[in-house]
């Protein structure tokens, strides 16, 4: 749940951020790769941004959200909390058949950005398929499969079925009120979401499981 915070304030809080980040950072320094620019996909509240950025140097991190408000507050905790390895957020929606760093078509904040000397090695996606249609795990798989090198990673953190079945109670009861809410949203089978990257030549080389029953699933672009 996301919390509004004071009206001069545009920063956002998610409660689970406090609790997650700390496991993801260690899954990530175990996973990505040394250098390069990492592309962080539905950055949410902007929270996971600006703790990673600085713990995750040298690598750049590039945050980026659909969502407009979203992207303020991304933007305000840069400002509360800059790293010069920090970027503003990009308007990323992963459905698009072309995402804005392949079109060119960076904001302002961007325009000197680099891909040649700083090219995108991984791209991070936190808590996103199960609170999105399954057309933007398909989106984002195809995205990934575009823009990363051969070796590069997708990271993706979330709760996940597995063998069809529930992990805990906790996964369970979660999934029914995200289908009540939405109908097309879920807990997805970690067994759909493998099948699905494989077609986009994305093979998952380890999974981590994490507290809250979630897990950190990683894969290596062929």
């Amino acid at each position: 749940m996301t919390a509004m915070t004071p009206l001069d304030d545009l920063r956002q809080y998610a409660s689970a951020t406090q609790r997650n980040r700390e496991p993801i950072l260690e899954v990530l320094l175990q996973v990505l790769p040394p250098n390069g620019t990492v592309l962080e996909v539905a950055s949410g509240t902007g929270e996971h941004a600006v703790f990673f950025a600085p713990r995750l140097k040298p690598r750049k991190w590039l945050p980026s959200d659909r969502n407009p408000q979203m992207r303020a507050s991304i933007a305000a905790w840069r400002t509360y909390e800059p790293s010069d390895n920090l970027y503003p957020p990009l308007d990323l929606d992963v459905h698009a058949p072309a995402w804005p760093v392949e079109r060119g078509m960076l904001p302002e904040g961007l325009s000197g950005f680099d891909f040649e000397t700083s090219p995108i090695t991984a791209i991070v996606n936190i808590n996103m398929i199960h609170i999105a249609p399954w057309s933007a795990c398909l989106g984002l798989m195809a995205g990934a499969s575009r823009i990363l090198p051969p070796n590069g990673i997708l990271y993706l953190y979330g709760p996940f079925k597995q063998g069809g079945q529930h992990t805990s109670s906790s996964n369970a009861a979660f999934d029914e009120s995200l289908r009540t809410s939405n109908s097309e949203w879920g807990v997805r089978d970690l067994n759909d979401v493998m099948t699905l990257a494989a077609q986009q030549h994305l093979c998952l080389i380890e999974t981590y499981p994490m507290p809250a029953n979630n897990l950190s699933v990683v894969f290596q672009r062929q």
